[in-house]
Parts: C-alpha cells; structure tokens; sequence
C-alpha cells in the first residue's frame, strides 16, 4: 500500500490549474438542455453574453451572439436574461 498515492497527492478536481487554460476544457459534454437564439427576436443587445457565466457566447460577423456549444452548459440564465425573448432552451438531440 506504500507506493499507492494518497487522497492528499490527488489534484482538486474542476478546477483549472494553469491561468488561461479554460478555453482549452470542452466542459458543454454533459448538457441536457441548449439555448437557440431566435434571430427575428434578437436586438444584437448583449446581454446573453455579459451574463453568461461560462463564457460560451461569441459575437458573430454579423453582431449576433452565438453559442459555443463546447463551453455551454446549459444553465439557461442567457433565457432568463434576454429582455426580448429571443433565446429558448431546447433539448439535447432537437
């Protein structure tokens, strides 16, 4: 049992050890639900993106958010957030 490492040499898991490295984590895999923009609704406002908490929106080359699908956990608060009503979270496999 000597040479087995014990639970104090084991990392903290979830956590990002090195500054900077999120982006390279695919953390949407476990997603049941995604957010899809309603592009007739949107006003290009921005205020999916300022709350999103996992930074999984980009701006697109036309000014729409989009959802980065590899980041996205589908906590649904751009939902909750949009004024107009212009994202809906639909379900994985839709």
């Amino acid at each position: 049992m000597a040479d087995q490492p014990t639970w104090k040499e084991y990392p903290v898991a979830a956590t990002i050890h090195e500054p900077g490295s999120a982006t390279g984590q695919n953390t949407g895999d476990w997603r049941s639900e995604r957010p899809v923009r309603k592009q007739e609704l949107c006003d290009k406002c921005g205020i999916c993106w300022i709350f999103c908490p996992d930074a999984a929106l980009f701006m697109n080359e036309e000014g729409y958010y989009e959802v980065d699908l590899y980041h996205c956990k589908g906590c649904g608060i751009c939902v909750r957030e949009c004024g107009k009503n212009a994202i809906v979270m639909v379900e994985e496999g839709e």
